[in-house]
C-alpha cells in the first residue's frame, strides 16, 4: 500500500508542477496580449479562451495535490467535537462518498471531450480544438478520485 500511496503523491506534485507553468504561461499571454495591444495595436488573438483553458487545467492538475496536502479549506467544526476514532470513522466514509462522486465526474467529463473531439468543435475566436484541454481537467478529476481513495485507504488501515 505504501507504494500505491507514493506514487499518487508524485502524480499530485507532477500535475501540481504542471499547474505552475500552466499560471506562469498564463501570465506571460496576458502580459504579451496588453504590450501587443498597447504598443502595436494587435492584440494575441483569442488570448481571452488560451486564458480560461489554461485556467481550467491549472485548477483540475493543482487539485490532487491540494486536498492531498489538506491545504483546501475544510469546515470541520462539528466533526472536531468528536472522539477521534468516530472522526476517522466520519472522514474515511466522506472519502469514499467523494471517490464516487469524482469517478463518475471524471467519466462524464471524459465523455464529454470524446464528443467535443467527435464533432470536432472548436474555440469561436482563435479556432482551436478544445477538447485537450477538456481531456486535462478529467485527469485532474480522476487524480484528485485516486487521492480520496488513498485517504480512504488510509483511513481503513488505521482503524
Amino acid at each position: 500500500m505504501n507504494k500505491f500511496h507514493k506514487i499518487i503523491e508524485k502524480a499530485g506534485c507532477m500535475l501540481d508542477d504542471i499547474a505552475g507553468w500552466g499560471i506562469v504561461v498564463t501570465m506571460v499571454l496576458v502580459v504579451v496580449n496588453v504590450i501587443l495591444r498597447s504598443v502595436f495595436n494587435n492584440p494575441v488573438k483569442g488570448v481571452y479562451e488560451y486564458t480560461g483553458y489554461f485556467t481550467a487545467v491549472v485548477i483540475g492538475f493543482a487539485v490532487a495535490k491540494c486536498a492531498a496536502e489538506k491545504t483546501h479549506v475544510a469546515v470541520d467544526f462539528f466533526i472536531e467535537k468528536l472522539n477521534p476514532g468516530l472522526q476517522l470513522a466520519i472522514n474515511t466514509l466522506f472519502s469514499l462518498i467523494t471517490t464516487v462522486f469524482l469517478a463518475f465526474s471524471s467519466i462524464q467529463v471524459l465523455i464529454y471531450g470524446i464528443n467535443v473531439y467527435k464533432i470536432g468543435e472548436v474555440s469561436p475566436t482563435a479556432h482551436i480544438p478544445f477538447y485537450p484541454f477538456i481531456f486535462m481537467v478529467s485527469l485532474g478529476l480522476f487524480a484528485l478520485c485516486l487521492v480520496e481513495i488513498s485517504k480512504a485507504i488510509k483511513g481503513v488501515v488505521n482503524k
